[in-house]
């Protein structure tokens, strides 16, 4: 792996494809050991978690449905603080145990936003939160991340579905922003 530029900006690697695939196939393990006996529903949050949400369900090797909803809270490298609802729940989860699938959870604003939303207007049997990547120094919420594949610093990554400005999501190893790259 070498470094890459996006934009105006220069990424170093972080961690490789298979690092990532045996990350995502734990995290696949440890929600089926909690759902081996139930029907879960894993909801994808768009866009990024496009390509954790495929590897997980390759690794996933129990009964399950899926559904999707979009949402959004990033410009650029920085979370702007307000999450935008792009796409509607494409999926009915009342009386169902749902996962909740991100790929990275920083600040918490957008699972804050989703299990409001899910829990006042969707009425899940159960509601719980697995994500690839957690950023433990900014995240505050109240909220519990069930299940999670790496805890990493606040630096902002690229690839493996993550992207820098709609760039990026279709590199197969995550990087992360260069110290001192330009505008940060």
């Amino acid at each position: 792996m070498e470094s890459i530029k996006v934009h105006d900006k220069t990424f170093v690697p972080y961690l490789k494809h298979e690092e990532i695939l045996e990350i995502t196939r734990r995290v696949a393990l440890e929600v089926y050991d909690e759902y081996k006996d139930e029907v879960p529903v894993f909801i994808g949050v768009l866009s990024g978690v496009i390509m954790f949400f495929s590897d997980f369900l390759k690794a996933y090797p129990g009964t399950c449905e899926i559904g999707f909803i979009k949402m959004s809270s990033y410009v650029g490298t920085q979370s702007t603080g307000i999450v935008y609802k792009e796409m509607e729940l494409t999926k009915d989860i009342k009386d169902r145990h749902i996962v909740l699938l991100e790929d990275i959870v920083d600040t918490g604003n957008t699972i804050e936003n989703l299990c409001t939303f899910f829990k006042e207007t969707q009425g899940p049997k159960s509601l719980k939160i697995a994500s690839l990547l957690l950023k433990p120094d900014v995240y505050k919420k109240e909220f519990e991340i069930n299940f999670v594949g790496k805890e990493i610093p606040n630096k902002f990554v690229l690839g493996y579905g993550l992207d820098y400005d709609e760039l990026g999501r279709n590199l197969k190893d995550l990087y992360q922003l260069q110290e001192g790259s330009i505008n940060e």
